[in-house]
This record gives structure tokens, C-alpha cells and sequence, in this order.
């Protein structure tokens, strides 16, 4: 079976394994920046019998080097935000359609058919600048949702809270998904009593707020929205997959994605299930570029493949980068 179509067909942890280790056997061959990280490490296609013996590409290479597993001609550059004059991740795809694929197939795993909701998207900071990869996720969404209410919407909060009041009248089952300033800025204008919708948020302040623990921002936002959960989206331009909390700060993994902690002191090591360190990402979604990332973020992995985001490394650079100077 084609490597794409076992990504997405993946139905048990032994399946994970074996479509993992492919994975990394193509992509070992293909990508010349993984290939030379690998080399550097001594690390041969040979020595990798187990998934934890995979090495992860530090996220940073995503802003120095062309990371692509593939010949075929670029579809979309997805690139990250940044302030004026830094250097941004760029996530180069060669087939839109795995990433289609990805977003709702994820979706429909974690809330069901997408035709049974309205979709309200309220991410000024990203819809302000090109190359999102959340505003091609949600415009993509807001087209399958179908619903006439559906759609983005910038800085027009009196708009979005008249459509979020009609919805709710209408008993519409509705997702908003949002920027954690923006959706501060919206219940500060009115408050609401939802009993239909889902608010989802995206984290970050982006600059336009003081930043404040998850566990602050959730109660803000519960009591402003009415609601007695509030759900969250990770994932970063150089993922092709998310991974959703339903309310409770931990995270699920679609059955293509799986989350693995590295020693803070040891990046090549791989740590127990329990307890905290760098998050370590496999996303076989990106089977085209690299599936094996070491992330900036600290967390911890739950034995039954849940995880927790709890905070960020406090240097720029994950060791393990100067292997590989530019």
C-alpha cells in the first residue's frame, strides 16, 4: 500500500510502529538535511529497530534549511509569525492534499462531521499576514461546514457576537476557534450564556496582551463565554496535524501523530512515560517533509498517548542544532 494511504488507515499502536519506521527509513533516504543530521549522530537506518531510537530533527531547521522529502514541485510555503527582521519557520509542502487530508480526518476523529457545525474563526493576528497554515485549516472548514453563518472575521466583534447570539437561538451546533487575545477582547464587549458552542482556543497573546497561565485564561474565558469547557488546538507550521483538549489542558493525538519527552540536558535521550521534558513530535502527516521533530516546548506524556504542554525551553536554540551550522 502507497506510504500515504497507511499514514491515514493507521488502527492500532502496532500499525503506528511499523508505518513510523518506513517512514523514517523513506525519509532517511530522501531528505538530504535529515540524512546528514543522521549522519552526524552516527545514526544508520540499521541501528533503528524501535521508534525510540529515531533521531528528531531540532524545529529550528524549519528557519535555516529547506526541509523537503520530496522531488515534486512545492505546492504552499506555510511560514511562521515573527517580529520585523527574524528569520520565520518555513513548512515547504509538495502535496496540499495530505494536509487536507490531515486537518479532516483529525477533525472528524476528535468532533464528527464537519456539516454539523457552523465554523467561526476569529484569528486577526494570522489573517494580517500570508503563509498561515491555521487560516488554510479554518477557511478550508468554513467551506466544508456549509452553513451560510460560517466564516472569518477580522476585527468585527459586535458582528461575531450577533451571529454567536443567532446560532445559539437556533440551537446550531458552532465552533469558534480563536486567538487568545482576540477572544479576551470579545467577552470584554459582551458576555454570553453558550450552551451550543464550542470556543476553541489557539493560545498565545502575539504581543497584544500580557501572557498568563492556561489555567487563568480558561476560567476567564468560561465565565465571559458561559460555558463550562474550554477546548484547545496544538499544532505549528511545521506540523501537518493537530492535536485537540477537550478542556482539561491535556492534549489527543490523531492515530497518525504521537508525542515523545527528551531529557532538558540530554536532547538524544528519550525519557519515560510520566515524566516532564522537551516534547518530541511524530507526525507521519509529514511524510513529505520531516516526521520527526524536537519542539521548543516543555511537556509531559500520559500512558494512554495523551499529553501536556507546560511551558517553553527558556534559550532560543535546542541542543543539538550546532551539529549542523548554516
Amino acid at each position: 500500500m502507497e506510504l500515504t494511504k497507511r499514514i491515514f488507515t493507521i488502527s492500532s499502536e502496532h500499525d503506528f510502529k511499523l508505518v513510523a519506521l518506513d517512514v523514517f527509513r523513506f525519509q532517511h533516504e530522501h531528505n538530504k538535511v535529515y540524512r546528514s543530521y543522521c549522519d552526524l549522530l552516527y545514526k544508520h537506518p540499521s541501528d533503528i529497530n524501535q521508534i525510540e531510537d529515531i533521531p528528531f530533527l531540532p524545529i529550528q531547521f524549519f528557519k535555516s534549511h529547506v526541509v523537503v522529502s520530496s522531488g515534486a514541485p512545492i505546492d504552499i510555503t506555510f511560514s511562521s509569525s515573527g517580529t520585523t527582521g527574524s528569520i520565520t519557520s518555513k513548512h515547504h509542502v509538495t502535496d496540499i492534499n495530505i494536509y487536507e487530508q490531515s486537518f479532516i480526518k483529525g477533525f472528524n476523529h476528535f468532533y464528527g462531521t464537519i456539516e454539523d457545525y457552523a465554523i467561526l474563526a476569529l484569528l486577526p493576528n494570522y489573517l494580517e499576514r500570508e503563509g498561515s497554515s491555521l487560516v488554510y485549516m479554518a477557511d478550508r472548514l468554513i467551506k466544508d461546514s456549509e452553513h451560510p453563518q460560517s466564516g472569518f472575521y477580522l476585527n468585527d466583534l459586535n458582528a461575531l457576537s450577533a451571529t454567536l447570539q443567532h446560532l445559539e437561538n437556533q440551537n446550531q451546533k458552532t465552533l469558534l476557534i480563536g486567538v487568545s487575545f482576540a477572544l479576551l477582547d470579545l467577552i470584554e464587549t459582551q458576555s454570553f450564556n453558550l450552551k451550543n458552542t464550542i470556543i476553541m482556543e489557539t493560545g498565545g497573546m502575539k504581543g497584544r496582551r500580557k501572557e498568563i497561565i492556561r489555567v487563568e485564561l480558561h476560567n476567564i474565558l468560561k465565565k465571559g463565554f458561559g460555558v463550562d469547557h474550554i477546548h484547545s488546538e496544538y499544532g505549528m507550521t511545521e506540523l501537518l496535524s493537530q492535536s485537540y483538549s477537550k478542556g482539561n489542558g491535556i492534549f489527543e493525538c490523531p492515530p497518525w501523530m504521537r508525542v515523545l519527552t527528551r531529557e532538558t540536558e540530554d536532547p538524544f535521550s528519550i525519557q519515560a512515560i510520566g515524566k516532564s521534558g522537551g516534547l518530541n513530535i511524530i507526525d507521519l502527516a509529514n511524510v513529505n517533509s520531516c516526521s520527526f521533530i524536537a519542539t521548543q516546548d516543555l511537556g509531559r506524556v500520559y500512558n494512554d498517548c495523551t499529553f501536556e504542554v507546560i511551558g517553553r525551553f527558556d534559550h532560543s536554540d535546542i541542543r543539538g542544532c550546532n551539529l549542523m551550522a548554516l
